[in-house]
């Protein structure tokens, strides 16, 4: 019986460029009939805007020097090509190919002046560079037909994951925000996951891969932190392994790596950003299914592996329709029209656990409210909007009468990607830690960064409620520091403005964790 459930959310990888060459044979999750993945052959293609056609192929870079787009325009012209416009006669999304991922990446690369090859969008890991993640595909089970929730980026995406919605949320957030949106964080009509959990009266943790975890911009979770409900990955091994450990959920952000804004960002962390060692990425994942499979609660656990969205590389499974959540958009959220009926990118996602089938594969339609119906199917709660209402869980694949005995201890070490390391000083200079250079950083602030500056000012918000000792109450944190954190983002105007303000949030927060 299932009772802890893990989620591991990474970063910004299509289903092809992840596992399209995998090959890989099973059963099927829910009939035990052979089956196979729903992978490449080898022959599909893109085509250039001069016509040249570029196939998919074998030997994807460990790291890129660019990072493909992946904002609502972007995946609108990378699924349904070149000059496709949003909205269609109806308000419909336009007809969909898959047939301009290299086209939009090839414009993007003229628009910026940046020099790159746009046909690395369609490259594909071959086995051997990913030797944790197939291994764990091949010992459990993989979801073929998982895709994002929406067809856009990552910050809407992972709010699907907590709110079964993205209030309105269709493109990265914006500079422009009201102050009481900007200092309470992202509300959602129905609430999220941990209000369910906390009305059930169920123990949960966030566990933070660094100082600005994603979920952290979201309303109340200032006060959860508080209250302590977030936990350093530092913790996680010594956590699960305590015979007392009764959390029901588990949610795990990984670390973002440096969060900068001029072609270095993101690296020297563990996300599997494009633009970072995807290597550092499957030790993460090692480290995360070791610790759940050694701990004494493996028996009754579940992990589940996924990435939000796509990060702009090739998928040739064209996503479906899909019901709108149905809820209140918050004002201003909306800036496409979108009404959230069409699904993103196709996705990898893992689903381990030892009543789990060896080799299973889930061929049915997901998207990242299946992880909400999981948990609510399991737990007995109730769903969040007309979306994860409607979504199969993945609670179905746990459906060995009796626990596997033979569930792999240990992984195999990840690949050697030759890049530098990160672990060193010298490494991580070397991988453009320089966060202070204003000459590199003097450009409009960028849709990536964006939201990081709304984590990190509920950082700071988190930090003002705990910096006296009778300072439990977050909203007279908030009416504290009201004038100076609104004073502080109005000034930000350049990349380097917020990097410097991310910056001295995270060296805060790091200072009062070490005391």
């Amino acid at each position: 019986m299932v009772e802890h459930v893990f989620v591991l959310m990474l970063e910004n990888r299509s289903f092809d460029h992840m596992l399209g060459f995998s090959r890989r044979q099973g059963i099927d999750a829910l009939t035990g009939d052979p089956t196979e993945l729903d992978a490449l052959t080898g022959s599909e293609s893109n085509r250039l805007s001069s016509g040249q056609e570029v196939r998919v192929s074998e030997g994807a870079p460990f790291s890129l020097t660019v990072d493909p787009g992946h904002e609502f325009d972007d995946v609108l012209e990378q699924l349904c090509g070149a000059g496709a416009r949003y909205p269609v006669t109806g308000g419909r999304y336009p007809a969909i190919n898959n047939s301009g991922f290299v086209s939009r990446l090839a414009d993007q690369l003229q628009k910026s002046g940046v020099e790159g090859d746009p046909a690395v969008v369609m490259k594909v890991f071959a086995p051997d560079q990913l030797p944790v993640m197939h291994t764990l595909a091949g010992e459990f089970a993989v979801c073929d037909h998982w895709f994002s929730s929406l067809p856009g980026p990552t910050w809407p995406n992972r709010c699907f994951i907590h709110a079964a919605s993205s209030g309105g949320m269709d493109d990265s957030p914006s500079l422009l925000r009201s102050a009481t949106a900007l200092l309470e964080g992202y509300k959602f009509q129905n609430g999220t996951i941990y209000d369910r959990l906390d009305a059930a009266s169920l123990p949960w943790t966030v566990v933070e891969g660094d100082a600005l975890p994603q979920v952290l911009s979201l309303a109340g979770m200032v006060e959860r932190v508080v209250g302590g409900h977030f936990s350093t990955f530092t913790n996680f091994a010594a956590r699960v392994n305590d015979p007392g450990f009764k959390d029901a959920y588990v949610f795990i952000e990984p670390h973002y790596g440096h969060v900068l804004s001029d072609g270095r960002n993101f690296k020297c962390g563990n996300s599997q950003h494009p633009l970072d060692d995807v290597t550092r990425g499957e030790k993460l994942l090692k480290d995360v299914y070791e610790t759940v499979r050694n701990s004494p609660h493996w028996m009754n656990s579940a992990l589940i592996v996924l990435y939000d969205e796509h990060g702009g590389f090739y998928d040739h499974t064209v996503p479906p329709a899909v019901r709108p959540p149905g809820d209140v958009f918050q004002s201003g959220n909306n800036h496409h029209g979108f009404n959230f009926d069409q699904l993103g990118v196709r996705v990898p996602v893992l689903v381990i656990s030892p009543y789990t089938a060896r080799g299973a594969i889930d061929h049915r339609v997901h998207d990242h409210t299946s992880v909400l119906a999981t948990l609510e199917h399991l737990f007995g709660l109730q769903p969040l909007t007309k979306r994860d209402s409607g979504a199969p869980g993945v609670d179905q694949l746990f459906s060995l009468k009796e626990p596997r005995q033979d569930a792999p201890t240990g992984l195999p070490a990840p690949a050697v990607s030759g890049l530098p390391d990160c672990e060193s000083d010298t490494g991580e200079r070397l991988a453009g830690e320089l966060e202070t250079m204003p000459a590199h950083l003097g450009g409009q602030v960028e849709a990536a960064l964006v939201g990081f500056l709304h984590v990190a000012v509920a950082r700071e918000l988190h930090l003002a409620a705990i910096a006296r000792r009778d300072a439990r109450d977050v909203g007279a944190a908030i009416d504290r520091e009201r004038d100076r954190l609104l004073s502080t983002y109005d000034q930000i105007r350049t990349k380097f403005d917020a990097v410097k303000f991310i910056h001295e949030v995270q060296s805060r927060y790091e200072a009062t964790r070490h005391r």
